[in-house]
């Protein structure tokens, strides 16, 4: 529906998008699978596999902790395990992308809290990440950080934020235990059927 000229655009958008990230988080992640000139195409893969050894941190949790920045995870492990690849459309705007690039910068800066000793390794924003409205607004809080680093990181906008409904799931034990909370398929069959 676009045509030729307008599909030409929106792939020209949605890699200048990509680069934008990747010129924004360069300095913070390696970024894999750069051409000759340093350029990623429409899609940047964020290498994490280094803070496992140096803050215990896996890429899950990082996915994790992006929803209390108010983000869905990109991609997991794919196309390189440990990777998180990044795939801006040619519509997303440059305030959301800034946005982004500063939820991945605070994520590293919470690792470098880890690998420098200021953060404990096994009750840290990260780990324990998402943080649901539940257990922020709950009447007790038993973590070595504070509720505000937990609900609000890097500047998040109180007015919009997103509360993630489920805390830390069992990745491997959800991919293969679903639960559908709808009603049974009998009740969507009628009489006419």
């Amino acid at each position: 529906m676009l045509g030729s000229d307008g599909l030409t655009d929106a792939t020209r958008y949605a890699i200048l998008n990509a680069n934008y990230l990747r010129a924004g988080l360069e300095k913070h992640y390696p970024i894999l699978y750069t051409g000759t000139e340093g350029m990623v195409a429409h899609e940047m893969i964020l290498d994490c596999r280094d803070f496992k050894r140096a803050a215990g941190i896996d890429v899950s949790d990082i996915a994790k902790r992006l929803m209390d920045y108010g983000f869905h995870a990109p991609t997991v492990s794919f196309p390189v395990a440990e990777t998180l690849m990044v795939e801006p459309t040619e519509s997303e705007a440059k305030a959301e992308l800034d946005r982004f690039i500063e939820a991945m910068i605070g994520i590293r800066q919470e690792i470098a809290a880890l690998e420098q000793g200021k953060a404990d390794k096994l009750d840290n924003v990260l780990k324990n990440a998402p943080h649901t409205s539940e257990e922020v607004c709950g009447n007790t809080w038993d973590h070595a950080y504070p509720r505000e680093q937990a609900a609000f990181p890097a500047n998040v906008n109180r007015e919009w934020k997103y509360w993630p409904v489920v805390s830390r799931v069992d990745n491997a034990y959800g991919d293969r235990n679903l639960i559908c909370v709808c009603p049974p398929i009998e009740e969507y069959m009628t009489a006419e059927a």
